[in-house]
This record gives C-alpha cells, sequence and structure tokens, in this order.
C-alpha cells in the first residue's frame, strides 16, 4: 500500500485583503513599532484610521517586506527605503506602459 502523503497547503498573501497589524508584524518578523514607521513614513497605506484597525492587502505586506530588507540587509534609512520603493513603483508602471504600447 501507498502511504498518503500529506498535501501542501499555502495562502498567497499577496491576494489578501484584509490583514491586521499582527498578521504583517508575524509575516516580516517585526515589531508593530517597525508597521507603525513604515506607514507614518508614507510607505503603506492602510484602511483604518488606528492602528489596532488597520487592515493591510497583501501588496502592502510585499512593500512592508522590500522595505523592512532595505534597512536590514544594505543600512538604508526608512527614507531612503521609501524613496527606493516609489522609484520601483515608477519603474514598474513605466514598463507597463511599455509593454502596452509593444502589443498595440
Amino acid at each position: 500500500m501507498d502511504k498518503m502523503l500529506p498535501q501542501p497547503s499555502a495562502i498567497i498573501l499577496e491576494e489578501q485583503t484584509d490583514l491586521t497589524i499582527s498578521e504583517v508584524c508575524q509575516a516580516c518578523a517585526v515589531r508593530v513599532e517597525t508597521i507603525v514607521e513604515l506607514v507614518d513614513e508614507g510607505v503603506l497605506s492602510p484602511i483604518g484610521r488606528e492602528p489596532h484597525r488597520w487592515r493591510f492587502t497583501g501588496t502592502h505586506l510585499r512593500r512592508a517586506t522590500v522595505a523592512i530588507r532595505l534597512q536590514r540587509d544594505l543600512g538604508v534609512n526608512l527614507a531612503g527605503a521609501a524613496l527606493a520603493l516609489q522609484l520601483l513603483d515608477e519603474l514598474e508602471a513605466l514598463q507597463a506602459r511599455l509593454q502596452a504600447m509593444g502589443r498595440n
């Protein structure tokens, strides 16, 4: 008899639309203060007015992860990480425009 192996399961976080600050902190392995700083700097724009009511998307999680890695791995300060993310967003938008122009 063949043994049945457990089926792997995964959650695609970029498709999540209602992550709490605790879930984002857990996924990024950081403290709440770090996420609050990212919001204060404009890196993240969650839904809700107060940190305990904030809701994040998977896109927010991806941005937080990039900002945190820039800080940890490269020693970039928070303002520098925010600028780098803004430039990455602009680059992505330009690439999308170029692809759209190439298809027409």
